[in-house]
Parts: C-alpha cells; sequence; structure tokens
C-alpha cells in the first residue's frame, strides 16, 4: 500500500450543504424515503428531505424522467468563497448558471464529469468530533431488546457523506483536491476513492466509484449504533422495500452499513460509526487491494452495486 499526493490547495470547502434528485415519481420517492426514517414534505412540486426534528434541507427531490443527480451543493467559511471561485476556475471547473430549485447565492460550475456543482457561504454541517455509538453493554437482568412489536421507528441524524460516479477516479481526486480542498483518505486503486474535509470531517465526505459517466451513487445516513441500522433494514423491508446490501462494515472507513436501494434505482446507506480526521489531525493515506474495496464482513456484493443507472 502506496501513499499518493496530490497538489495541496489553499482554501477547503467544510460539508455538503445539500443535494438534489430527479425522479420520475415524487410519491413512490416520498414513501421509500420516509420509511428509511428521513422527513420527506411535499412543497409545491417537489419534496424537501430533513431529518427528524430538524430543519435544514439536505436533499430535494425533483420532478424528471429518470433517476439523475441534479447538483451538489457545497458549504464553505466566508473567508475562503472569493479563494474557492479561484480554484476551481484554475483547475478548469466550468462556469454554470445555478440551478432554479439550488440555494440561493455562491457560485456554479460542472465538474470533469459534468456533475453540477455550487459553493455556497453556510454552517458547517459535519461534526466537530467523532460521533459516539449508542451503549450496545446490556447488563446482567436487565431485558437488552424491545419486543419488535413495540420498537420504535429508527431515524437518521444527519448526511454523513456522498459517493459520485467518476469516468476517472484519479481525475476527479486532483480536481477536487486542488479545486475544493479536500484531502485524500484512502482508495483502492482506481476503483474507488475517499475524500475528507480539512476543517474537521467523517473519512468520507465524498468519494468516487468507477462508472463510465458521472452521477450519483449513493448518499450516506448517518445513524446512532448498529442497533438502528438492523432496525432500520427491517423497517424498509415492512414498507416493502426489499433489496439490500447488509448489514455490514467497511474496511475503508471502518464504518457499520445498511444499503437499499429505491424503485429508481438509487442506494440510499444508513451508516453508523465512521472514521473521524480531526482539523490539523495526523492520518495515513492507504491504498488498498480491490479484495478490501467494499466490506470487511457483511453479505456478498449485489452484482448491480456498482452499476450506474446514469450512465
Amino acid at each position: 500500500m502506496s501513499k499518493i499526493d496530490f497538489a495541496e490547495a489553499e482554501v477547503g470547502i467544510h460539508s455538503i450543504n445539500q443535494f438534489a434528485l430527479t425522479v420520475p415519481d415524487l410519491a413512490v420517492s416520498q414513501t421509500f424515503i420516509n420509511a428509511f426514517g428521513l422527513d420527506a414534505r411535499r412543497v409545491g412540486d417537489e419534496l424537501e428531505v430533513r431529518a427528524r426534528g430538524a430543519e435544514h434541507v439536505w436533499a430535494k427531490i425533483l420532478p424528471g424522467p429518470t433517476k439523475r443527480l441534479a447538483y451538489v451543493s457545497l458549504g464553505c467559511w466566508a473567508a475562503d468563497f472569493e479563494k474557492l471561485r479561484e480554484q476551481v476556475a484554475a483547475v478548469g471547473g466550468v462556469p454554470a448558471d445555478p440551478h432554479p430549485a439550488g440555494p440561493a447565492g455562491g457560485f456554479w460550475f460542472r465538474d470533469p464529469d459534468g456533475n453540477l456543482v455550487q459553493v455556497v457561504v453556510a454552517d458547517k454541517t459535519q461534526p466537530d468530533a467523532k460521533s459516539t455509538m449508542g451503549d450496545m453493554n446490556i447488563p446482567a437482568n436487565v431485558r437488552g431488546a424491545p419486543a419488535r412489536s413495540a420498537a420504535a421507528k429508527v431515524h437518521p441524524t444527519r448526511l454523513s457523506h456522498m459517493a459520485l460516479f467518476s469516468t476517472d477516479v484519479t481525475r476527479s481526486l486532483d480536481f477536487y483536491i486542488r479545486a475544493l480542498g479536500l484531502r485524500l483518505a484512502d482508495r483502492s486503486g482506481d476503483i474507488i476513492a475517499f475524500t475528507y474535509g480539512r476543517h474537521g470531517s467523517d473519512h468520507h465526505l465524498l468519494a468516487f466509484a468507477r462508472s463510465r459517466a458521472g452521477g450519483l451513487h449513493h448518499p450516506s445516513w448517518d445513524m446512532p449504533s448498529i442497533e438502528d441500522i438492523g432496525r432500520a433494514n427491517t423497517q424498509l423491508r415492512a414498507a416493502g422495500f426489499d433489496r439490500h446490501w447488509g448489514p455490514g462494515r467497511h474496511v475503508l472507513g471502518s464504518n457499520y452499513f445498511n444499503y437499499c436501494r429505491d424503485p429508481f434505482g438509487q442506494w440510499w446507506e444508513a451508516s453508523c460509526h465512521i472514521d473521524y480526521i480531526e482539523k490539523d489531525g495526523a492520518w495515513t493515506i492507504a491504498n488498498f487491494a480491490d479484495e478490501d474495496a467494499l466490506f470487511l464482513w457483511g453479505p456478498d456484493v449485489p452484482g448491480d452495486f456498482l452499476t450506474n443507472p446514469e450512465a
């Protein structure tokens, strides 16, 4: 395993602010997202997706003929905004018109795979420390699990990261590191790579998976514990959504996971206890063998897991 160096940018983004997808049926999407444990609210001709009990709009689901990534909005500090605009222009980001459904302000561009990206001054949504996991140490003489019939619905707490499809993973790394100040966490050759934010970030902020076209492989949503991930699997199956990969545990990022595929071919990940890289923290980059690229334990990877329905 070898370290791979990319040129360091002067400033960098701190978080994912929002993303948007188009789908051919908003009602079906709303049913799936609510079964996942998120709060999908109909507002005019779109859905706004929030975590339970919070008002931040993590995603918008828009009407369209197929499932497709509409945009990704990335947050930065006000002091870094103009320098980020300069960095994006210097490495070949193509200026683009704002998406009409996107957050106001900021600047918009196309990345090397044609994905529409916004940089906007926004609050930091990445945590400032590693999330703790719910205590599973049940003492003696205490019943550890609730009755299945009485188990409460589980809910993600926030968006953790996104994985984008890329026609050239190394090229995407070079662009996002030099343009947006992300840093390489780990990779597996030219199959998949993971970047994090320099201001304190989960191991993944944006990941890149090889494909014939750009697009969204999955959004990942943070859950409080492994217990919540298992119960998310069960509540989705009970709602009729039975295309899953997991539960399992990744090698790159170390997070526990369960993926569910929605009716339009979009994978959604429930994740917990992902590695965390502190601001200015030491992290050793690794280039893992193919056999380690996707999981440590869990069910076999579905044959269509890395198929890009947007290609």
